[in-house]
């Protein structure tokens, strides 16, 4: 009886968590999509939010624009951060290894509001990199690299980057290093053993970072505003705009379960894709 009381206990916290900011706020939400607003404090049951947005070609037109340029960020963010891992967790030793991750974890010290400001500073007219080039004599004017495509997706990278290479490293330290001598010993190249040695071993790890870095990019909203131009359009900013702005919190609500069952749609495709299970990847990826 008191082992079953403890183990309640223990799991109240969790279960208080889970329903008063997830499934509680998540039902509501869901409701308030389910309806249409007929006058001044009255509804009635409707699906005109979801036929608003599948009729809407700026609405769909913004939407697959933010999956694609998620999917886009992910890929890029997975390029750039399995090399940094490899050489965290199989080269690098001692202080040196120590001083890599903790370079990696410094950025995130501060909130992304500071560091997506550091970007500005860095990119706009005036900024550092501008000066930087008239000064070599490769510009003759001021630099505008702000507000566009390339920025937006810069701060979405740099952003997530962290979140892809914790599990990346994580997964690769526990690859045992005679494993890829043996794959070197028995004839194997450098290309060779990746591909047939590493990725295998480091795939719940890759897919752990894919998924928590696509979230994460999906669900952006400071980035995409920040240094994205006016024709950036993210989805969370209609989102954004039709709870704050309009307050048309029937169709926000709708809207955002529009982008929770994108998300959840891609990530199940990744996960057939690459023959992972959830349990698998978030227990060894992380």
């Amino acid at each position: 009886m008191t082992r079953k009381l403890g183990f309640f206990l223990l799991l109240a916290p969790l279960v208080l968590w889970l329903g008063l900011l997830i499934v509680i706020p998540h039902i509501d939400m869901a409701l308030v999509s389910l309806r249409s607003r007929t006058g001044p404090g009255e509804y009635v049951p409707s699906l005109k939010n979801y036929a608003d947005f599948a009729t809407q070609p700026l609405y769909l037109m913004t939407f697959a624009r933010t999956a694609i340029m998620s999917v886009l960020a992910t890929l890029i963010t997975l390029i750039i951060g399995f090399p940094i891992s490899y050489y965290i967790a199989k080269i690098a030793r001692g202080r040196r290894q120590a001083t890599l991750f903790l370079m990696c974890l410094i950025p995130f010290w501060v909130s992304e509001l500071v560091r997506t400001f550091g970007w500005i500073i860095l990119l706009r007219e005036t900024g550092v990199i501008s000066n930087a080039l008239q000064w070599a004599g490769l510009a003759d004017q001021p630099v505008e690299m702000l507000y566009n495509d390339a920025a937006m997706m810069l701060g979405l990278v740099y952003t997530s980057m962290l979140f892809m290479v914790v599990p990346l490293t994580t997964t690769l330290e526990s690859l045992d290093d005679a494993v890829i001598e043996a794959g070197y010993d028995l004839g194997g190249n450098g290309f060779s053993v990746l591909r047939e040695i590493v990725i295998p071993h480091a795939m719940p790890g890759i897919v752990s970072g894919c998924i928590v870095v696509f979230m994460l990019s999906l669900g952006n909203y400071l980035t995409p505003t920040m240094l994205g131009g006016k024709d950036s359009l993210w989805f969370t900013q209609l989102i954004y705009s039709q709870f704050i702005v309009r307050f048309n919190w029937e169709l926000g609500a709708a809207f955002g379960f529009c982008l929770l069952g994108a998300s959840s749609l891609i990530v199940w495709g990744m996960l057939r894709l690459t023959g992972q299970t959830l349990e698998r990847t978030m227990g060894e990826g992380t």
